[in-house]
Parts: structure tokens; C-alpha cells; sequence
């Protein structure tokens, strides 16, 4: 790291740190300073493990000064934060604006609506977020709907049912209703029906080609005359599965002139020839499309709000003509752009997460590497850290991005208090080929001269956890990059200061000072003897290495702060080695 990046980040650090700690009214934490910088300023993050040595002092000298030196200071170095700060002093807007005419209800009402053809990635997590903080603001209700009516493009994935439940209740909420659409097929049909009555639609045969130049033109299809009666039989036949896929669909009467091609006869209903997965609706081969399925859903179970992408701006539109033939009064709706999450190399979609695992690539939908709600919810990471991330994108119309290390701020806020220290000496690489370069190694090394035992304390912040015994006995492991030069002095961490002769190190007599007034490096460690083999999944490949002994007694879902290495969620433990899922810094 260069000088001038080095001042950057001591700028940038400074600032934040004053604010952060004028906004919360205590100290800075620097768990909570590295998110945010890391998300405004994505060039720091290849310097990720060199970063927080910066601001570590940093966060120090703020938290020497009094409240009034650290108020100048933010207004002399960044007025603009300050400025922010008083704003919200005064009471800052909520980032998810008022729901339109919201008060015009006696209760709000809304629906996540997901497609059930595999689990969720993390995209999907921002619809049940906002709308469960709607229900929570306005006391509403919220409805989960299974839109499972395309059983061969978008094929339904039996797990995915319950997995999408558990997702929703990892993020939070509870639904106060749950609905699967292919349960509701006689529902669809008979509104299909009435629909015919209303002279609202028409059986086509038209092929897919045709009926395009047709309305591309902004010409009629030669049936929408069709006689009703011949419709009504023709749909019962299509009911009946009488028809192959592509022979006949039932379409919208719209406007065959609207300015908007993609408005003009819609279809309703089309003939799919492959089961649908689940039993209990393998029968049917008329299925709805999601437009008319979902139109008729949302009035039959009053939802009053719709939170939807603006890329689906037509599907209101379509709907509002099925609505206006039978009189009903269309849900207020809210339309957001997409967002990206920045740190994988996995596309954020469902079809191609499921070709990885599928392929080999990935092991599963919670492999560290997937963009997916279940690999952050293995990796340790609670559903409120996510939920807080999305909320705080608003419902802005453009395309918002999410850095993962918003996520990771807000999870640090949550946990940091509560989670236990250990160490891990990290000896071995598994990455990718390209991240070959940093691979790690331990070394051995005798201490001669100090106590047997060392204790450290459990939770720096918190004398009344008390401490963690670990004996030292003959020799410790130590990352080799931490050995120091012959002659030279390092602070084993928790256990005290050693001087290296090339061999061996030798336990001294000097106090901790020496760090502070001296710049003697504190580093972590393990005894060479009793330490857990540890194997640590990361986003970028495994890292294998060796916990302190205390490790051992750790139990599924337990996390700890492996110090200068990170937050880690214990799995569990096989073949005599214990695996680890890397949470964040």
C-alpha cells in the first residue's frame, strides 16, 4: 500500500469515525467504520487485510477527543457529514416512503408473490424485507403466493416451497396467509369463464407467428369475433386437455390498436403439455399466464398495495383491462428498479445458480461462493443485517446496487458485542487458480522462559466473560508472514512478549508499552499441541489452519471473531476436522 492510499484511507476513516460516533453518542468501533468505507470506496477492498490496520488508530484518536472536539473536527474535514448528521438530528425521512393513499384503506394489505423454481438469491430478499417493514409500519396484513402456474419454462421446484418459508422467517417476517396458485385452478377457470360471458375474451388458433404480424400491424385476429358459444366450448375443450401445446390459447379483448403492441389480446390461458411437479395439480394442462393468475389473485385476496419491478409496468396494464371488465378497483402500485449485489462472480439468478450446482461448480445452494440466502445464512449472517441493507435502497424507479459490505456493517453491529474471540493460524490455501498467491503457511516455534498458560480474555469489552485458558507448553504455531526477524520482538496476543532468536522465542520482561510507544507488532497464535484442524469455506476458496483448543467445544451455528482473521460460524465437524464458514472481516 502506497503512502498516498495509506492518507486516503486515514481520511476517509477519520470521517466516518466522527460521525459514527456522534450519530450512536459512544465510542467508534472500527467493525462498524470498515463497511461503509469499503462500499463507498470499492478501490480500498483488494487492500482489505491492510485496511484495518489503518484504521484502527484512527478510531482511537477519535475516541480520545469530547464530543464538542469531534464535532469541529467533522466540520472541518467533512462539513457535508456534519451537515447529514444535524439533518437527522431533526428527524430523517424513513429510506421507504409512505405507501400511496395508504390511508384510504382500512387495512393494507400486500403479497410477495415468488415464483418457486428454486431457492432464493439474494435479490429475491428485498421484496419480503419491504414489504414486511410495510406491515410493520402500517400494521397490515401480508400474504406469500406461490405463482406456480408455468410448469415448463419456469418448472416449479418442489424444495424450493418450504425453502422460500424458512428464507422469509431467516429475514423476519411471517406471512399471515400462504397460498400456492396451482391449488387454485378451478378459481382461474371460472373467472375465465365469466370473463367469455363478459365478452372480454376469445379462443385463438392463430399460430404464434401469425397473430405477432397480426398485432404488430394493428390487426384483428380473424376469431376475435368469434361466436361466445363457440368460445365457451372451445375453452372447456382447452379445460378438457384437448388441445396439444401452441393449438389454442384463450386471449384479452383490449385495444388491438394500442400504442403499446404488448397490450393488444394478451393471453389468458395457453395449453402446456408437461406435468406440472406436484401431484396435486399434474392433471391440468390449461394453465393461466401470471398476469391474469396474479390479477385475479391479488383482488380475491384484497391487496390493497403491489410492490413490483418497473420492468413490469405491462403487467399492470394488462391486468387493469381483465379489471375493468369486471368492475373491480385496481391495487395501488409501486414500481422499483432492479438491484445488483456487488462480491460474487455467480450470476444473481436462479437458472444460473442451478446450472453450477448442476455442472459441479457449485455444491449446493449454500456453498460460500453462491449469491444465495441460504450460503449467507450458513456463512453466519442474520436475516435483520439484510433486511436493514434493502430497506435503506428505498423504492427508487432506477437500478440500485447493494454492496455486500452494507450487509456486512450492519451484521457486524449485531454480533460483535456478543460473539467470542479465538485464534486460528491459518496454514493452507485451497483458491481458485488465479488467487494462487495467497496461499498461507504456519510455523513452529519453540517459547522458552514464560507461564504455561495463557488468558486472553473471552471478549476484550467485557471483563465479567472472563477469560480462555490455552495452554502454551513447549512450542506455538504462528503465520509464517508474522515471524518476526532474528533479534526482534513480537506481543503474542493474550499471552505476552517474546523476543525471536532465529530459533526459538524467548519470553521477556517488558510490559505493553512496548507496543504502543515501541510499533512491537501483536500477533495471533496457537500451541503447536491440542489445536483444532480447521477448515475455513470462503467466498474465494477454503483455508485450512488450526484453532485454539477451546474450539473443540464449539457447536453448530456457535460464531466466533478468529482475531485479525474474521467472523466464522461453526458447522460441524468430520472426519476429525472442523469445518468453519467464513462470515466477514
Amino acid at each position: 500500500m502506497d503512502e498516498d492510499l495509506r492518507k486516503r484511507i486515514r481520511r476517509e476513516a477519520e470521517a466516518n469515525a466522527l460521525f459514527n460516533a456522534l450519530k450512536h453518542g459512544s465510542d467508534a468501533q472500527v467493525g462498524a467504520i470498515l463497511g461503509p468505507l469499503m462500499g463507498a470506496n470499492p478501490e480500498f477492498r483488494e487492500h482489505g487485510d491492510e485496511v484495518s490496520g489503518v484504521v484502527a488508530p484512527v478510531v482511537n484518536e477519535v475516541n480520545d477527543l469530547d464530543e464538542a472536539e469531534k464535532r469541529a473536527r467533522l466540520e472541518e474535514i467533512a462539513p457535508e457529514r456534519l451537515e447529514e448528521l444535524e439533518a437527522e438530528d431533526e428527524g430523517e425521512e424513513h429510506p421507504l416512503p409512505d405507501l400511496p393513499n395508504a390511508d384510504d384503506y382500512d387495512e393494507v394489505r400486500m403479497r410477495c408473490a415468488p415464483n418457486p423454481n428454486g431457492p432464493w438469491h439474494l435479490g429475491h430478499a428485498r421484496m419480503p424485507a419491504v414489504i414486511g417493514t410495510y406491515k410493520e409500519r402500517y400494521d397490515g396484513w401480508m400474504l406469500v403466493r406461490f405463482d406456480d402456474t408455468d410448469p415448463e419454462t419456469k418448472r416449479p421446484d418442489l424444495d424450493a416451497y418450504d425453502a422460500i418459508l424458512d428464507d422469509i422467517d431467516y429475514l423476519g417476517f411471517e406471512p399471515d396467509e400462504v397460498i400456492t396458485a396451482s391449488d387454485r385452478m378451478e378459481t382461474y377457470y371460472e373467472h375465465a369463464r365469466e370473463l367469455i360471458g363478459r365478452g372480454g375474451a376469445y379462443t385463438c388458433s392463430c399460430s404464434g407467428e401469425d397473430f405477432s404480424e397480426l398485432k404488430n400491424a394493428g390487426e384483428a385476429c380473424p376469431h376475435r369475433e368469434k361466436n361466445a358459444g363457440v368460445v365457451r366450448d372451445e375453452f372447456e375443450a382447452m379445460v378438457d386437455g384437448e388441445y396439444d401445446s401452441g393449438e389454442m390459447v384463450l386471449r384479452v379483448k383490449t385495444d388491438i390498436e394500442h400504442k403499446n403492441p404488448a397490450l393488444r389480446d394478451f393471453v389468458a390461458f395457453r395449453m402446456v403439455d408437461t406435468p406440472h411437479p406436484r401431484e396435486a395439480a399434474s392433471d391440468y394442462r390449461c394453465w393461466p399466464m401470471l398476469d391474469f393468475q396474479s390479477g385475479i389473485d391479488d383482488h380475491l385476496t384484497g391487496v390493497t398495495h403491489i410492490v413490483r419491478g418497473i420492468d413490469l409496468q405491462d403487467s399492470a396494464k394488462r391486468q387493469a383491462f381483465v379489471y375493468d371488465y369486471f368492475d373491480w378497483e385496481y391495487p395501488e402500485v409501486v414500481h422499483w428498479g432492479h438491484v445488483q449485489v456487488d462480491a460474487y462472480d455467480v450470476k444473481m439468478s436462479t437458472s444460473t445458480i442451478k446450472g453450477r450446482i448442476e455442472a459441479g461448480e457449485l455444491d449446493g445452494w449454500d456453498d460460500p461462493r453462491a449469491p444465495t440466502l441460504q450460503s449467507v445464512r450458513r456463512r453466519g449472517i442474520r436475516g435483520e443485517a439484510i433486511v436493514d441493507a434493502m430497506v435503506e435502497l428505498g423504492t427508487s424507479t432506477s437500478d440500485v446496487d447493494l454492496a455486500m459490505s452494507s450487509i456486512y456493517a450492519n451484521n457486524r453491529d449485531l454480533v460483535d458485542d456478543e460473539t467470542p474471540r479465538a485464534f486460528l493460524v491459518r496454514n493452507g490455501f485451497s483458491p481458485r487458480a488465479e488467487d494462487a498467491e495467497r496461499d498461507y503457511a504456519a510455523t513452529e516455534i519453540p517459547v522458552e522462559g514464560g507461564p504455561d498458560v495463557a488468558h486472553p480474555p473471552v471478549h476484550p469489552n467485557h471483563e465479567e466473560r472472563g477469560e480462555r485458558d490455552i495452554p502454551v507448553d513447549d512450542a506455538v504455531l504462528v503465520e509464517t508472514a508474522d515471524v518476526p526477524a532474528d533479534g526482534e520482538r513480537v506481543w503474542l496476543k493474550g499471552y505476552g512478549p517474546v523476543r525471536f532468536d532465529g530459533d526459538a522465542f524467548t519470553y521477556t520482561d517488558d510490559d505493553i508499552d512496548v507496543v504502543r510507544e515501541e510499533g512491537v507488532d501483536v500477533i495471533h497464535w496457537v500451541p503447536a499441541e491440542g489445536s483444532v484442524p480447521v477448515r475455513l469455506r470462503r467466498m474465494d476458496g477454503d483455508v485450512y489452519g488450526y484453532a485454539e483448543p477451546g474450539y473443540a467445544d464449539y457447536e453448530s451455528d456457535d460464531l466466533a471473531q478468529f482475531v485479525r482473521v474474521g467472523f466464522a460460524r461453526y458447522d460441524r465437524t468430520e472426519d476429525d476436522e472442523t469445518v468453519a464458514y467464513y462470515t466477514h472481516q
